[in-house]
Order: structure tokens, then sequence, then C-alpha cells
């Protein structure tokens, strides 16, 4: 019987494009169920794709500390995190889940009334 020989595989390796950059950190924002280091690793997995000397570079930081950062064993800062977001040329985004939309609340219908009375 003949061994099979596998290699790690590195997800860096497959991200050359912006588009796919941006793929990926859509699919992890979805699956990381609040988890920030599980995101930091995720921008630490472009960052490498990217180059991470040059990320750091943009971003302001050194590469030592923006590999602590992304390592995914911490929840770096959200200042970090958009920093590396905009030296990445990503953007982040917001979007509501779907049927989630009540309308306007009591509160800011009370609002809405104070500034008619006035």
């Amino acid at each position: 019987m003949n061994k099979t020989t596998t290699t790690r595989y590195d997800v860096a390796e497959h991200l050359r494009t912006p588009e796919e950059m941006a793929a990926y950190l859509g699919a992890c924002l979805e699956e990381a169920d609040g988890d920030a280091a599980f995101i930091a690793k995720a921008l630490g997995d472009i960052a490498r794709a990217k180059g991470m000397a040059q990320v750091a570079r943009d971003a302001g930081l050194s590469r030592e500390s923006l590999y602590k950062a992304l390592s995914g064993e911490r929840s770096p800062d959200f200042d970090t995190i958009l920093k590396v977001v905009g030296a990445l040329g990503l953007k982040l985004h917001a979007e509501a889940p779907r049927g989630s939309f009540r309308g306007p609340t009591s509160h800011s219908s009370s609002r809405t009334a104070k500034r008619r009375a006035a």
C-alpha cells in the first residue's frame, strides 16, 4: 500500500485577489459567533497573503505587534482591527438579517412626535 503524503493547508496561499480576501473575511464574520479572536486570525491569514511587512507599514504598526494582534490568541483593540482592514484595502459594512425589520420603536416615535410639536 502506498503512503499518502500530505502537506499543511494554509489558506493564505489561496487568497490571491481582493475579492477572494473579502469573501473569506465575510465568511469568517458569519461563522465567528462573536469570537473576536477568530476574526483577528482571519485578518492575519489575509495579511500573510498580502505580505505582513507591507500591511504593518500601511497600518502604522510594527510587524511584531501586528503578528501578536492577529495571532488568534487574543482579541485586538477595535482601532487595530480598523487599521488592519484599511491597510488590507477592505471595508467593513453592516447588514441587517432578513426579516429583522420591526419598524420604528416607540422610543423613536416619541422623538418624532416631540419634534413635530416643537
